[in-house]
């Protein structure tokens, strides 16, 4: 298996040499000047040493507590304000020498640059606590769906392991919600990534985006455990709120916006619950790791993992039954957005041998959209992370286009000129871009904490076993 680091080291050679390189290190004179280059890469000290050297030797328990212990110590050193500045620092990280090892050394930069919108202490507090309100995974949703989808909607439906009443609390429906009342957009079910909620996921990105907007009608899942639990749980999550969003808004069909994990939690949904793809206009899924990732290890420290991501390592017992049997191609138009340069956490990421690469045996429609070959040498196609697509301008707006139209998103409907040329979706700002990164921080401090590691993942459940 691949290291992080080496990966890492690999691109940040790519970042020196590209022509494609972040344009926002055109304000490295800028940087310099405040002293946020010199406090970047020279203020992470002991801490962020000690972290990149977790893993390294001991083992046992202890390398989660001492991740913890180490990056509670760890205070932003500055303040971007800008995006520009922002991405500067960002890319830094991964240029520097040596390049994070780990998660949570990543984590720890990430922190020390000023990129997260909450500190260590805080954002840990929030994880240890009780969820609430746009958080919240116990939501009163007292509408019934017309016609009943629980316990299946059709017979060919696998079975629910969950309650319906576990089923329905965990999707938030904000206040702004129009149930598909004519003349309102479509409803959009923003599905969330591993070690984050819905809110967490799409606060900085989809949720201002949509919410109000002529395009979508967003409501969010926010799974419980972070997405940390067996996925093929969280699928069914993903399977009933398909069914119970469009029982309550009219019959109308909806679209479903992912990102990483929440993109194969949904493609089991479409799989195992087929009364889903009827249900389903698009499926839009920013960074998805549809055969895994080489670099799922890299938050193990040597240790148990938390399920889904023992069930997310490239050929895991998971990936493999969801991509035989024509699970690698689409079951509902679909458009992915992905990042080569550079995705943090899903490797390989580039080209046709991407994770997030998907087929179309069934010729459903499906666009795959690496940002840096649509937008070659533009803002837009430059350097983003694994969760940078969220706010990434082309995502958003293949993501509109797949909705204006029949089918998934194409580029070749845009104006590439206009819409390359923005780094951040119009409409985002650095307020935005810092709660999208702040993602990351709250995942690794999710699977810190998370109580159930486990040293092999899942059993296959005998709905999919034979499949």
């Amino acid at each position: 298996m691949k290291s992080f680091a080496l990966v890492s080291a690999l691109t940040g050679a790519l970042i020196q040499q590209t022509v494609a390189a972040p344009t926002p290190t055109q304000n490295d004179a800028e940087l310099d000047e405040r002293g946020l280059v010199g406090d970047l890469l020279g203020v992470v000290g002991s801490a962020i040493s000690n972290l990149n050297n977790l893993g390294s030797s001991a083992t046992g328990t202890a390398n989660y507590n001492s991740a913890l212990s180490y990056l509670k110590t760890v205070t932003p050193t500055a303040t971007p304000t800008s995006p520009q500045q922002a991405l500067s620092a960002l890319s830094t990280i991964y240029q520097a020498s040596p390049t994070p090892n780990n998660l949570y050394a990543a984590v720890g930069e990430v922190v020390a640059a000023g990129l997260t919108t909450n500190n260590i202490n805080d954002a840990l507090s929030a994880i240890e606590g009780e969820l609430s309100g746009e958080n919240s995974e116990n939501n009163n949703n007292p509408k019934n769906p017309s016609p009943s989808v629980y316990p299946k909607a059709s017979p060919s439906d696998a079975p629910y392991d969950l309650t319906e009443a576990q089923l329905r609390e965990i999707i938030y429906i904000p206040s702004t919600f129009q149930y598909g009342k004519k003349g309102a957009p479509q409803p959009v079910i923003l599905v969330p990534g591993t070690g984050d909620t819905g809110y967490t996921t799409f606060v900085g990105n989809y949720i201002p985006l949509l919410t109000g907007s002529s395009i979508g009608d967003p409501v969010w899942l926010n799974i419980p455990g972070y997405l940390l639990n067996d996925a093929q749980t969280n699928a069914e999550y993903v399977a009933y709120a398909i069914n119970y969003i469009y029982g309550i808004s009219n019959k109308r069909q909806v679209a479903v916006f992912g990102w990483s994990q929440g993109n194969i939690d949904t493609q089991w949904a479409f799989k195992y619950w087929p009364s889903t793809r009827s249900k389903v206009t698009d499926h839009v899924a920013f960074s998805p790791d549809y055969h895994g990732t080489i670099l799922a290890n890299f938050v193990a420290l040597g240790e148990p993992l938390p399920p889904s991501l023992l069930q997310q390592e490239y050929n895991s017992n998971f990936i493999t039954t969801l991509r035989k049997n024509g699970g690698d191609s689409a079951y509902v138009p679909t458009t992915t957005v992905y990042s080569g340069f550079f995705d943090e956490v899903v490797e390989p990421q580039q080209g046709t041998g991407a994770s997030a690469f998907l087929n179309d045996a069934r010729n459903i429609g499906v666009s795959n959209n690496e940002v840096q070959t649509v937008c070659a040498g533009q803002p837009a196609g430059s350097f983003y992370t694994h969760e940078g697509t969220l706010y990434n301008a082309l995502g958003y707006a293949l993501a509109v286009d797949a909705l204006s139209h029949s089918g998934p998103g194409q580029a070749s409907r845009l104006n590439l000129a206009t819409v390359c040329a923005n780094y951040l979706t119009p409409g985002l700002d650095l307020a935005d871009f810092l709660l999208t990164e702040n993602s990351i921080a709250i995942a690794g401090l999710a699977i810190l904490v998370y109580p159930n590691k486990v040293v092999a993942e899942p059993a296959i459940k005998s709905y999919a076993a034979s499949s």
